[in-house]
């Protein structure tokens, strides 16, 4: 794993958190994980030592988490790599979904993540050096029937870390976006994913969709212990790539979509360009 780094990583209690911390912490890393539920948290990690630092943070509050950006610095005096992996999915049509189910999505999945940049960037821009890694999800690049609002969330996942990348790089700052498929975690449990409280009876294809996800808890094709060891990989790397599939699922969904998109392109062709002054 190389050089002994501080890691900073939200939702750290329970899945891919979880199997983050749980790995660095035994490689002998310094680790900070965040939580709402420190007891929670601590109980989930169960490791004492001064290389552990937990902390209650609302990532929703950005006063909340520039204290957790600060207590860090106080205890390692430095911030290497920062994994916002805290999210939630959530599940519904458009319609069907509240406004304000909808933006508590959107405070935790993308709202969230900017808070920990924001707040990060200070110190990485001084150092010179850092590692953001956003986790995002496969659904921001090829969303499924039933996801809108958890697709929406994690696009923008994808489409800020793109653009961070350009915009710190000149700080020596890396940026990676992971988009994983499905891996057997809690994700498909009511710890980590809420469905519409007012279901239409209508959409009767987004509750058979939502039936079929729920069915395969417990069953996904991924490893989540594969899966933190790939991005812990992407820390000691000179060159980490933009983007990065977690999951056969994954890079499946996302070449069809490539494909699908090349060809709608071309099909549209002659309207697209048609839209040009003619300079002739």
């Amino acid at each position: 794993m190389g050089k002994k780094k501080v890691w900073f990583i939200t939702g750290a209690s329970k899945g891919l958190g979880l199997s983050l911390v749980h790995q660095l912490l035994n490689a002998g890393q310094h680790v900070v994980a965040t939580s709402r539920n420190i007891s929670e948290l601590k109980k989930a990690v169960n490791n004492d030592s001064g290389k552990f630092l937990p902390l209650a943070v609302n990532l929703a509050d950005e006063q909340s988490v520039e204290d957790a950006i600060k207590a860090t610095i106080t205890k390692f005096e430095k911030i290497d790599v920062v994994i916002n992996n805290a999210g939630y999915g959530i599940g519904g049509s458009i319609e069907e979904l509240s406004d304000a189910e909808t933006r508590n999505s959107f405070d935790v999945n993308v709202f969230g993540t900017l808070n920990v940049i924001r707040k990060a960037s200070p110190y990485l821009r001084a150092q010179r050096a850092g590692h953001i890694i956003n986790i995002a999800s496969i659904a921001g690049i090829a969303g499924a029937t039933g996801w809108a609002v958890y697709a929406a969330a994690k696009s923008a996942v994808i489409a800020l870390s793109e653009v961070s990348a350009e915009d710190l790089k000149k700080f020596g700052i890396k940026v990676t976006v992971v988009a994983p498929g499905a891996f057997r975690t809690s994700f498909l449990t009511t710890d980590s994913l809420i469905l519409a409280t007012n279901p239409i009876a209508e959409y009767e294809e987004v509750r058979a969709i939502h039936s079929k996800y729920l069915k395969m808890d417990g069953q996904q094709i991924g490893d989540p212990e594969k899966a933190a060891a790939a991005m812990i990989s992407l820390a000691s790397m000179p060159n980490p790539p933009l983007h990065l599939l977690l999951g056969n699922d994954a890079f499946q969904r996302a070449n069809n979509k490539v494909e699908s998109l090349q060809k709608e392109f071309r099909d549209w062709k002659a309207i697209t360009i048609s839209t040009d002054f003619d300079e002739n």
